[in-house]
């Protein structure tokens, strides 16, 4: 498996993940209609730009990929929101792990990032597992968050990890 940073050349595959796996009821809090192809293109472009987006592969075809985004607050940009897609027909196979992996290496050699926030959907055990595995911390749950087509509610769980040396809490 190979991970690189993302490409705007990569924004229909990215597009065509995304929205297959907002079909899956608790996966993504976006519903496929709610993706677009131009906003894809350009999220790439602009979280390229700020904070990072790799995606990874196998000889060609792409199998996930992961983001970190900075806070937009002058007072929480040493805060950056994770989002990991393991695209459809590729859970199962370490790719989650090696994208979260390598995201976490990354923001370990970034002086301005404090702290790495995610929301997962309660329902969603595997991703609970996989991050708490990986060292995020549940911070909170915010309950019935999340209306799923068909009307359920489901929580959304709050997690973080904090890159090593970077605890300097008040």
């Amino acid at each position: 498996m190979n991970i690189r940073p993302a490409t705007v050349d990569d924004a229909y595959t990215l597009w065509e993940a995304e929205s297959a796996t907002a079909t899956v009821p608790g996966h993504l809090a976006s519903r496929p209609e709610e993706i677009s192809l131009p906003g894809m293109a350009t999220r790439v472009h602009t979280v390229s730009q700020t904070g990072c987006f790799f995606v990874a592969e196998h000889n060609g075809p792409l199998l996930g990929h992961v983001l970190l985004e900075p806070m937009a607050l002058i007072a929480i940009q040493h805060v950056y929101r994770l989002t990991l897609v393991v695209h459809p027909g590729r859970t199962g196979q370490g790719v989650g792990t090696a994208l979260v992996q390598h995201v976490q290496r990354w923001a370990a050699s970034q002086a301005d990032l404090h702290k790495i926030e995610l929301n997962v959907r309660a329902t969603n055990t595997t991703a609970v597992r996989l991050y708490s595995r990986l060292g995020f911390q549940e911070e909170g749950r915010l309950r019935d968050r999340i209306r799923l087509p068909n009307g359920i509610f489901i929580d959304d769980i709050l997690m973080a990890w904090f890159p090593p040396a970077t605890s300097t809490h008040a």
